[in-house]
């Protein structure tokens, strides 16, 4: 099973590469550990997916030092890399969004695979639950994907806002939708979501979100490509700004019957650097961890 790693992003609400700013005690960032928690649920391959500008920097600090342990590939997301009979709009500056980063890492994944962000903390037990289902599904002409789904009040931070995918889930634990909230947070005691034409709404703290912690078969990179091409056909007036969203790309085969998504919902805590004043917590976070004996001091001793 391989490991696919979101890293793209520069992190602006954070000020700078949050993925390479250290929070463990000997120098170890978050994806560290998420690459040490994979490693220990089967994983045997990890795949970076990274700006090409950053290739050396991301060798240097992570790759390097975990490539004694799990076999380490990079994938380059960039802008250029659309379908035949596009073409990218003269004032666009950015790559096409998360399903975009992950459709990036296709040359580079030859079997079932898990996709995370570099700057979340999802817990050890998220990797063993997805590694469990991936393990136990078949070549049908399903596909049967899954999530971690964790709680909405385990995912917050007490320094701004957060952007969740809120679940509805069947009485079977598989996803029925996703409603994306880009403005989460606790308010007056209150966990509520900000939308421009209704103002503030309260949600419900313990509903499942999901964390871009996926597992999915390998047939997935198909169904991405052909709705990579549909979006750019549907958004041709406005391909200057929208984003390819790995949710809606799930969502869409989902609706269309080619595959499911189970729900594998975890009490683990979240915890990451959405904001620099949250970085303190995760530190404090990791050395209770280590101090446990949950990790080693050193993680990639050899």
């Amino acid at each position: 099973m391989t490991l696919v790693v979101m890293a793209a992003g520069m992190g602006s609400r954070y000020g700078g590469l949050k993925q390479l700013d250290p929070v463990g005690p000997n120098g170890e960032f978050i994806v560290d550990y998420s690459v040490y928690d994979a490693i220990r649920a089967g994983f045997d391959k990890v795949v970076f997916i990274i700006k090409e500008e950053n290739l050396s920097l991301f060798k240097e600090t992570i790759g390097n030092r975990i490539a004694g342990h799990i076999n380490v590939e990079y994938a380059f997301q960039r802008l250029d890399d659309i379908p035949d009979g596009f073409s990218v709009p003269i004032n666009r500056t950015k790559p096409w969004g998360t399903g975009h980063a992950v459709l990036s890492a296709r040359d580079y994944v030859d079997d079932s695979f898990t996709v995370i962000n570099a700057d979340d903390f999802y817990g050890r037990e998220s990797f063993s639950l997805i590694a469990e289902h991936l393990k136990n599904t078949r070549n049908e002409k399903k596909a049967h994907f899954c999530m971690a789904g964790f709680i909405l009040k385990n995912t917050l931070t007490e320094n701004g806002h957060v952007a969740r995918g809120i679940c509805e889930i069947d009485d079977s634990g598989y996803l029925v939708n996703i409603t994306e909230r880009t403005k989460i947070m606790r308010r007056n005691g209150e966990v509520q979501f900000f939308l421009e034409a209704e103002g503030w709404t309260t949600v419900d703290e313990n509903s499942t979100v999901s964390m871009n912690c996926w597992g999915f078969e390998k047939s997935f990179f198909d169904y991405l490509e052909i709705g990579f091409v549909e979006f750019l056909k549907e958004n041709t007036e406005d391909l200057s700004k929208c984003e390819f969203y790995l949710p809606f790309s799930v969502r869409k085969t989902m609706l269309s019957g080619k595959s499911d998504v189970k729900v594998l919902v975890t009490n683990s805590q979240w915890y990451g650097v959405t904001y620099r004043e949250d970085r303190e917590a995760v530190v404090s976070f990791i050395k209770k961890q280590v101090d446990k004996g949950v990790y080693p001091n050193y993680l990639w001793k050899r």
